[in-house]
C-alpha cells in the first residue's frame, strides 16, 4: 500500500508515458479485465505510442468488456501482448478515435480485420473493399461493414504505414465500394425498375479525386438511359428512384449510425434540375449553360458504380468541354470571382481555425493547382488528374509551377489534410475547424507525431504550413511568368510564349504580349535591382490582376519603376514594408487619376509605406498651410511660389486618392472600411482642407509679389458649395466669393482695384499649364451672378443681400464658411449672412414655393440630354441635389430655433434635423445612405476616369473598375447598378414627402 501523500510508482510511470488523468488510468490498470497483464511493460509503451494514451486505455477496457466469453478476453489479451503489428493498429486506433473505439465495443469481433499483416492488407483498393462489404443485405450490415473496412484504413493511417495521400486514396476506394453496394442492394429491392433503365454512378469531388477524407460528402452525378426497348420517360423515373433510394441507403441514420451524405447537387442545375438526366442531356447542358466551376468540377469526374460502359461514355464525352472551358467568353470574369477567397460565410470566430476555407487553408492550393490545369491542360494531356498532388507534380515536371514552389506547397498540403484527418478521425464528424480544447489539440499534436511540446508545436507547424500556402497561392500563378521571360536558369523546364500568354490571359491581362514585354524589361538580367522585381512580381501580378483593368497596373508600375529605379530605397520600400507593395499595387491598377498624380512625381510613392514618409492619413490644414506658406516664403516670385503650393496640392491629392483607393478595396491583412460614409468623408474634409491651404498660399504670394507685406484693403476668400461644405471631390472645382474692406486711410477705389487684381493673379497662377492639376477657381455665386464684379466691398454685400437677395441665394449661402484671407473680416461676413440663411421666422410659404419651383425647374432643364436620370448622382431622382435641398429647406426653416443645424456640412444638418425630431431615425437614414452612395460614385468616375462625371461610365472596363471601388467583385455590375437605383428610388420617396410635401 501507498503510503499516504506519496504518488505510487505506477502513477509515475502513467504521468511519464503521457497520461494526464494517472488517477484514473491508474484505476483502469487494476481492474480485472486487464488484471493478467497490468504489469507487463510492453503495454504500458505502447499506451504512451499513442495519440491519447487515457482515450486509449479506456477504449481497450471497453473492448475487453465486450467480449463475450473469457477465452475470448484471453484472446485479445495474448494476442495484444505478443503481436506487435496488431498491438500498434488496435492501441493507435483506440487513442485516436473515440468514434471507432465506440464500435468495437459494439462489434467485439471486429478487432479480428486488425490481425492480418499481409502485404495485400497495406494496400486494399476497391476490390478487397468490395469483399469486405460483400456480405452487407441490408443499410445497418453495410454501415457495420463499412466501419470494419474504415478500422483497416485507420490502423494503418495512424501507424505511419501509408501517407496522407494513400489514406485518402483508400478512404476514395472504400466509398467506391460503397457506393457499388448500395447501387446493389437499390437494385435488388427493386428489380423492375432495374431491368427498365440502365444507370452510372459518376463521382465528383473529392471521391472523384481519389483524394476522399474520413468524413465527408461523397459527391456525385447521375446519368441514365433506356434499357434496350424501354420507354425513355418511364426509364428515368426507374432510375431517378433507383438513384435516390441509393442515396438513402448510404445517408440515412439507422441504429448504426450513417455512412456518408450523398451529394448531388453538383449536377446540372443543382438541387433544381432532374437527379438523373441521359447523356445526351448532360452533353447538352454543358454546351450551352455550364458556368466555368462546373467545368472546374468536372475535373474530377470518374466513373464509380452502376453501368460501368455509360459511366465511361459520360467521361469520354465531357471531358473534351472541361479543356475547352478557358476559351468560354466569361472565363476571365469567373476565374477572378473563384480566385477570391470566399470567406464571408464563415463566422468571423471561425476564420482563424478554418483548415479548408480559411486564408492559406486546403482550398487555396486546390483551386490553384484546378485553375492552371484549366489554363494548360488544354495543350498538355500529363495535367488532366483529377489527384490535387498527382497534377501539382505534372504542373511542375511541365514549367507551370516553379520546382521549389511545388515542393513546399505539396509538404503544406500534406500537413494540413493530416491535420483535417485526424480531427476527423476522433469522432468521425464532418469538421474543418482546428479544436480548441487543449485535451484535443494535444491529441491532436501528438497524432502527427509532435510530443515533446504537442499544443504549442502543432500550433507553430499548422500557422507555418498555412503561411507557406497563403505566400504562394498567388506566387505559383505568377513566377513563371517570370521565368519564362527572364530566362536565368538554362535547361529547366519554363513556360512556352504561347502558355505564358494563355496564363495571362485567364488571369485578366487584355494585352498580354505588352504584359510580357512589361515583365521582361522589369525581371530581365542578372542585376540586384531585377532581382528583387522578380521577388516583388509574382505578388503585385495577383494583386493587379485582383484589379478591373490589370494591364494598366502592369504598366503604371513599369513607368513608376522606370522612373525610380536608380534610387536605393524604391526597391528597398516595396521589399521590406509589407504595406508599401500592396498599396501601390491597389493604386497602380484602380485607374487613372491616382497613377497620373504619381507619375508627375514618382517619389511620392513614399507616402504608400509605414515608415517616415507620413503614411496615408491626411494632414491637417493647419500644417499644410504652414507648409505652403513656407514654400512661398522661399520662392522668388510669384509663379514659383504658386508652383510649390500646386505642388504640395498634387502630393496631398495623391495621399488623399491612396487612402480612399486602399480604403475601399482593404488589403490583405486590412479589410475594406465597412463604414462608406467615414471614406466620403475623409475624401471631403481632406480636399477641402488642401484647396484652402493652397488658396491661402496663392493669395500670399500675390500679396507678397504686388504690394509685399500688406495689401491695401482687408481681402477674404469665402468657401461655397461643396467647398464650404468640406464636401469637395477630387474633380470639384472651387466654389468661392470674394470680399474685402479698404484699409484706414485708403481710397475705396484703390482698394477695389486692388482687390480685382487680387482676384486675376490667383485665378491665373492657380491655372498656369504645368505637370500639376489646375485649381478652377468659380465665382459664379456671387451676387448678380457672371454679371455682377468679383469682388466686393463688405458694405456692399450687405447693401444687396438686403435690398436684392433672392430666395436662392440664402440658400446658397447655407454652405459659406470663411477658408483664406483675413480671418476677422470672414468671421465679419459670417455674421452678415447668418440672418439671410437662418431666418429668425423661418420661411413663409412664398419661399418654400419658390424654393420648390427653382427645385422642378432645375431637374427638368438642367439634366444632360440622353442621360439616363434614374443613374444621374447629381440631378437624378434621390441622387445628391435631392438630398442636399431638403436638408437646405429644413435649415432655411428651423436654423435660427435648432442651432444644431447651422453648419456647412449637409450629413451633419442631416445629423442634427434627426435629433432635433424634423426628420426620423428612418428617412434620416435613407437620406443619408443615398448621399453617401452618390458622392462616392462621382469620387470613383473621377478616380477611374481622371475626369469628373456625374453618372456611370459606360465603358465595360471602367464599370467594372467603379463596381470594385464599390465593393462589388467582378460580374456584378448589374447589382452595383441595382443596389444605387434602389437607394436612389427609396431616397427620393423620403424627398417627396419633406421636400415636396406629397
Amino acid at each position: 500500500m501507498t503510503a499516504p501523500g506519496r504518488r505510487s510508482s505506477t502513477f509515475t510511470r502513467l504521468l511519464r508515458h503521457g497520461f494526464t488523468d494517472a488517477s484514473a488510468a491508474e484505476r483502469l490498470l487494476d481492474s480485472a479485465e486487464l488484471a493478467a497483464v497490468r504489469d507487463d511493460p510492453v503495454l504500458l509503451e505502447a499506451l504512451g505510442a499513442t495519440a491519447d494514451p487515457d482515450l486509449a486505455l479506456g477504449g481497450l477496457v471497453r473492448l475487453l468488456e465486450a467480449q463475450q466469453a473469457p477465452t475470448a478476453r484471453r484472446e485479445l489479451l495474448d494476442t495484444l501482448i505478443a503481436a506487435k503489428p496488431l498491438r500498434d493498429r488496435l492501441l493507435g486506433v483506440l487513442g485516436a478515435s473515440a468514434a471507432l473505439g465506440d464500435h468495437l465495443a459494439r462489434h467485439a469481433g471486429d478487432w479480428q480485420a486488425l490481425v492480418t499483416y499481409e502485404p495485400r492488407d497495406l494496400h486494399p483498393g476497391v476490390e478487397e473493399f468490395e469483399r469486405g462489404l460483400a456480405d452487407a443485405t441490408d443499410p445497418v450490415s453495410l454501415r457495420v461493414a463499412y466501419r470494419r473496412c474504415l478500422l483497416s484504413i485507420a490502423a494503418r493511417d495512424v501507424c505511419g504505414t501509408i501517407t496522407v495521400a494513400e489514406t485518402a486514396a483508400e478512404l476514395a476506394d472504400l466509398a467506391t465500394a460503397t457506393l457499388r453496394a448500395a447501387h446493389r442492394l437499390a437494385t435488388s429491392a427493386a428489380p423492375d425498375d432495374a431491368a427498365l433503365c440502365r444507370l452510372a454512378v459518376i463521382a465528383m469531388g473529392k471521391c472523384g479525386g481519389h483524394e476522399l477524407n474520413y468524413v465527408s460528402d461523397v459527391d456525385v452525378i447521375f446519368v441514365g438511359e433506356a434499357a434496350d426497348g424501354a420507354d425513355e420517360g418511364k426509364a428515368l423515373r426507374a432510375a431517378t428512384r433507383l438513384a435516390s433510394h441509393l442515396m438513402r441507403i448510404c445517408s440515412e441514420t439507422t441504429v448504426e449510425g450513417s455512412i456518408w451524405p450523398v451529394d448531388a447537387n453538383l449536377r446540372p442545375e443543382g438541387r433544381n434540375g432532374p437527379l438523373v438526366r441521359t447523356l445526351s442531356s448532360h452533353v447538352a447542358y454543358y454546351q450551352r449553360w455550364a458556368k466555368t466551376w462546373e467545368f472546374q468540377a468536372l475535373l474530377k469526374a470518374r466513373p464509380v458504380a452502376g453501368d460501368r460502359a455509360l459511366g465511361e461514355e459520360y467521361v469520354a464525352a465531357l471531358h473534351p468541354l472541361v479543356w475547352q472551358a478557358a476559351e468560354r467568353e466569361n472565363f476571365v470574369a469567373d476565374v477572378q470571382k473563384m480566385r477570391r477567397r470566399v470567406v464571408e460565410n464563415i463566422p468571423v470566430a471561425e476564420v482563424e481555425r478554418e483548415l479548408k476555407l480559411g486564408p492559406g487553408g486546403l482550398r487555396d492550393v486546390e483551386f490553384a493547382v484546378q485553375l492552371l490545369q484549366l489554363v494548360h491542360g488544354r495543350a498538355d494531356a500529363s495535367l488532366r488528374s483529377g489527384t490535387t498532388l498527382d497534377a501539382l507534380k505534372a504542373l511542375a515536371a511541365g514549367g507551370y509551377v516553379g520546382r521549389a514552389d511545388a515542393v513546399q506547397l505539396d509538404e503544406a498540403y500534406r500537413f494540413l489534410r493530416s491535420m483535417e484527418h485526424r480531427i476527423q478521425l476522433h469522432r468521425l464528424r464532418r469538421t474543418h475547424l482546428v479544436p480548441e480544447d487543449e485535451a484535443d489539440l494535444r491529441r491532436l499534436g501528438r497524432s502527427l507525431g509532435l510530443r515533446t511540446e504537442p499544443v504549442a508545436e502543432l500550433t507553430r507547424e499548422w500557422r507555418r504550413n498555412a503561411g507557406v500556402v497563403r505566400r504562394l497561392h498567388e506566387k505559383i500563378f505568377y513566377r513563371p511568368l517570370l521565368d519564362a521571360v527572364a530566362q536565368l536558369a538554362p535547361g529547366e523546364a519554363r513556360l512556352s510564349p504561347e502558355a505564358a500568354r494563355e496564363r495571362l490571359v485567364a488571369l485578366g491581362y487584355a494585352d498580354p504580349a505588352a504584359a510580357l514585354r512589361h515583365l521582361e524589361a522589369l525581371a530581365s538580367g542578372v542585376t540586384r535591382k531585377a532581382a528583387i522585381q522578380r521577388t516583388l512580381l509574382p505578388v503585385l501580378l495577383g494583386w493587379f490582376a485582383d484589379s478591373a483593368d490589370p494591364d494598366a497596373g502592369l504598366l503604371n508600375f513599369r513607368k513608376v519603376s522606370d522612373a525610380l529605379g536608380k534610387t536605393p530605397w524604391y526597391l528597398r520600400l516595396l521589399r521590406d514594408e509589407g504595406a508599401a507593395a500592396e498599396n501601390l499595387a491597389r493604386v497602380l491598377s484602380a485607374g487613372r487619376l491616382a497613377p497620373d498624380l504619381l507619375l508627375r512625381a514618382p517619389e511620392a510613392v513614399a507616402l504608400l509605406g509605414d515608415g517616415d514618409g507620413g503614411g496615408l492619413e491626411p494632414r491637417e490644414r493647419a500644417h499644410l498651410e504652414q507648409e505652403i506658406l513656407a514654400a512661398v516664403g522661399r520662392a522668388d516670385n510669384a509663379e514659383q511660389a504658386v508652383t510649390a503650393a500646386r505642388g504640395v496640392r498634387r502630393r496631398e491629392l495623391f495621399r488623399t486618392a491612396a487612402a480612399d483607393i486602399v480604403g475601399s478595396y482593404g488589403t490583405e491583412e486590412q479589410p475594406a472600411e465597412a463604414d462608406q460614409g467615414a471614406l466620403v468623408d475623409l475624401v471631403g474634409s481632406a480636399v477641402s482642407d488642401l484647396t484652402a491651404a493652397t488658396l491661402a498660399g496663392t493669395l500670399r504670394a500675390v500679396v507678397d509679389a504686388g504690394w509685399g507685406e500688406e495689401l491695401p484693403t482687408r481681402f477674404a476668400v469665402i468657401g461655397m458649395g461643396r467647398f464650404g461644405g468640406h464636401e469637395l471631390g477630387y474633380g470639384s472645382d472651387a466654389d468661392v466669393l470674394f470680399v474685402h474692406e479698404p484699409r484706414e486711410g485708403v481710397d475705396e477705389r484703390e482698394a477695389g482695384q486692388a482687390a480685382n487684381r487680387v482676384v486675376a493673379e490667383m485665378r491665373r497662377l492657380l491655372q498656369i499649364p504645368s505637370a500639376d492639376p489646375p485649381l478652377l477657381i468659380d465665382a459664379d455665386l456671387r451676387p448678380e451672378g457672371k454679371t455682377g464684379p468679383l469682388v466686393r466691398t463688405l458694405t456692399s454685400y450687405e447693401a444687396y443681400y438686403r435690398r436684392w437677395s433672392l430666395v436662392w441665394e440664402s440658400q446658397a449661402l447655407l454652405r459659406a464658411e470663411p477658408v483664406a484671407g483675413d480671418a476677422e473680416l470672414g468671421r465679419r461676413f459670417v455674421g452678415l449672412v447668418d440672418p439671410l440663411r437662418y431666418p429668425a421666422r423661418g420661411l413663409d410659404e412664398d419661399a418654400v414655393r419658390e424654393i420648390r419651383r427653382l427645385k422642378a425647374r432645375m431637374e427638368s432643364e438642367r439634366l444632360p440630354r440622353g442621360a439616363d436620370p434614374k443613374l444621374h448622382t447629381k440631378l437624378g431622382p434621390g441622387g445628391l441635389s435631392d438630398v442636399e435641398w431638403t436638408v437646405q429647406l429644413l435649415q432655411m426653416r428651423h436654423g435660427a430655433t435648432e442651432p444644431g443645424l447651422r453648419t456647412t456640412r449637409t450629413r451633419q444638418a442631416l445629423a442634427a434635423a434627426r435629433e432635433a425630431g424634423l426628420v426620423s431615425e428612418e428617412d434620416a437614414s435613407v437620406l443619408d445612405e443615398a448621399w453617401v452612395l452618390a458622392t462616392r460614385v462621382r469620387n470613383a468616375v473621377m478616380l477611374v476616369r481622371g475626369r469628373a462625371g456625374d453618372t456611370f461610365p459606360s465603358d465595360p472596363r471602367e464599370l467594372a473598375a467603379v463596381g470594385r471601388y464599390l465593393g462589388y467583385g467582378p460580374g456584378h455590375v448589374g447589382d452595383m447598378l441595382d443596389a444605387y437605383r434602389r437607394t436612389a428610388r427609396r431616397a427620393r420617396g423620403v424627398v417627396e414627402t419633406l421636400f415636396y410635401g406629397m
